[in-house]
């Protein structure tokens, strides 16, 4: 199962000045199917437009990394987040459709969490934004929980033999988001710094967050 593994930074750019020439195959198709549902009325573009804006800039992988930079250095918050996330996180202004009932599970040095939905593809977006494309794959979600340890050596992850994995199977009702144990040598941080160490994937569980010397 090959997947691109560096999805934390990736600009979606939905500038539609840019010449054709430079668009995707994928692009042009979103571009084309954009303008006739445009042309015959049913689509609104502004509507489109704010649609847009809002994954772009208030809805997304940050708002997680937010979560989770708080739960590091606010030990009350942290255990509100494990025992009520979704009433934690709205503390934050974090939630909306497809949040509504969050579990935060916490990565030890004794046990990581991975997240998967079996049956289709159900994601946190208010907290982590728009799914991967690898995170709906038939490979993903069903290997993920065959055989964990080697889909996450796939993604670049590779943990202690003595550190069990435990999967936790997402649903249109509950949603997961794993909380990443805290990098070492992040004393110093603040809470912003800390944010910019989390990665979509760590979210998931099919990464780690970003060490200070990797995010410099």
């Amino acid at each position: 199962m090959a997947h691109d593994h560096d999805h934390a930074d990736h600009d979606h750019d939905h500038d539609h000045s840019h010449p054709a020439s430079e668009l995707s195959p994928m692009e042009l198709r979103v571009r084309a199917l954009e303008s006739v549902l445009v042309e015959k009325g049913y689509v609104d573009p502004a509507a489109l437009d704010a649609l847009i804006e809002t994954y772009e800039t208030k809805v997304g992988p940050h708002n997680g990394a937010r979560v989770v930079a708080r739960a590091w250095v606010d030990p009350a918050f942290r255990a509100h987040l494990m025992a009520d996330a979704t009433a934690a996180m709205r503390e934050l202004g974090i939630g909306g459709r497809g949040g509504e009932h969050m579990v935060v599970v916490a990565n030890t040095p004794e046990e990581h969490n991975l997240v998967v939905c079996t049956l289709c593809s159900c994601y946190p977006w208010p907290v982590l934004g728009l799914p991967p494309v690898w995170y709906k794959s038939p490979p993903y979600r069903s290997r993920a929980v065959i055989e964990p340890r080697a889909v996450l050596a796939e993604f670049g992850v590779t943990l202690p033999a003595d550190q069990r994995i435990r999967v936790w199977d997402s649903t249109a009702e509950l949603r997961y988001m794993v909380l990443p144990m805290r990098p070492a040598g992040t004393e110093g941080l603040d809470e912003a710094a800390l944010a910019a160490l989390v990665t979509r994937d760590a979210m998931i569980g099919t990464g780690l967050p970003r060490t200070p010397e990797r995010n410099a």
